[in-house]
């Protein structure tokens, strides 16, 4: 397994941390040349982030590589990386966040599979045996990962029931309104994942999903899998909202696709997220609130 750091700087404790959760599971891991760079808040220029990746992707000997962190910078080197070299030697990326960036470029340009799970930047956020097991398991099984609500979650209330099933693609939503015109995969007949951050608050989910809708990137959707939007939870009890949270944004712009929609899955940026396949078949059945996700390796 290689590291690498696409995107902002991590710790070297962390991934000291990291590295020593990673081995003993029996997996040799290697450090990309950049790891510990820093350029700005990016962690190195873009040719060395981009370099540090595309070594992995031609190694043959490299069968799976995880970011340090997401953050910043990864949307500036995806137009560099060598698809070729992933073409004739796929394998999974793991991150989320800003990593959402690689993972669509991935999957439009290769059809490559990914894992949107924790970085091996390890620390108390997202340490711990639940986590670092669901990491495990969708790295080192072909088992199908079964993801359930959570009504603790602040999307579980935006339910559109039905049954859905295609290719699971996403992420993060503001990395996903970026790529718009820019390398969005095409969703036709897929299932989109969204999960979220709190910025500058209702609106940024407003315009992101209304930008998503009008450019028609989300036509002919199968169905939708909402994560964790955090930081929203107390939004209802601000009087200049006029009484709406983020469930009555989610609901408003989601509806009008006229497609099942699973909120209150616990994945995200929140403490200790499970790992998901990204770009593989998965199903979502409102009933049972679960979301069905075939493996990412083989």
């Amino acid at each position: 397994m290689r590291i690498v750091s696409p995107a902002s700087p991590p710790s070297r404790d962390g991934v000291a941390r990291g590295v020593e959760l990673l081995t003993s599971w029996g997996l040799r891991v290697e450090l990309g040349e950049h790891v510990f760079d820093r350029w700005g808040y990016m962690a190195g220029r873009d040719e060395d982030r981009t370099a540090d990746l595309n070594a992995a992707f031609r190694d043959p000997g490299v069968r799976a590589i995880i970011a340090t962190r997401g953050g910043k910078g990864a949307y500036r080197i995806v137009d560099d990386l060598d698809f070729d070299a992933v073409r004739r030697d796929p394998k999974p990326v793991v991150g989320f966040s800003d990593i959402t960036h690689i993972h669509l470029a991935l999957w439009s340009r290769c059809g490559l599979a990914g894992l949107h799970g924790p970085f091996a930047n390890w620390n108390d956020r997202w340490s711990g045996p639940a986590s670092a097991d669901a990491l495990r398991r969708a790295l080192m099984t072909t088992d199908p990962i079964v993801v359930s609500q959570d009504a603790a979650q602040v999307s579980a209330a935006v339910t559109i029931h039905g049954t859905a099933g295609g290719v699971l693609v996403g992420g993060n939503l503001d990395a996903i309104r970026t790529e718009t015109g820019a390398g969005l995969p095409n969703l036709r007949g897929a299932i989109l994942f969204l999960e979220h951050q709190k910025g500058t608050g209702l609106g940024e989910v407003d315009r992101a999903l209304t930008q998503l809708t009008r450019s028609g990137a989300l036509d002919g959707l199968h169905g939708v899998a909402l994560g964790q939007f955090i930081g929203f939870e107390d939004t209802v009890d601000d009087p200049s909202l006029g009484g709406w949270g983020i469930t009555d944004v989610l609901r408003d712009r989601l509806e009008r696709l006229h497609v099942p929609v699973l909120g209150g899955l616990p994945v995200g940026h929140s403490i200790h997220p499970p790992t998901v396949p990204l770009g593989t078949h998965a199903h979502i059945d409102t009933a049972s609130g679960t979301l069905t996700v075939e493996p990412a390796v083989y």
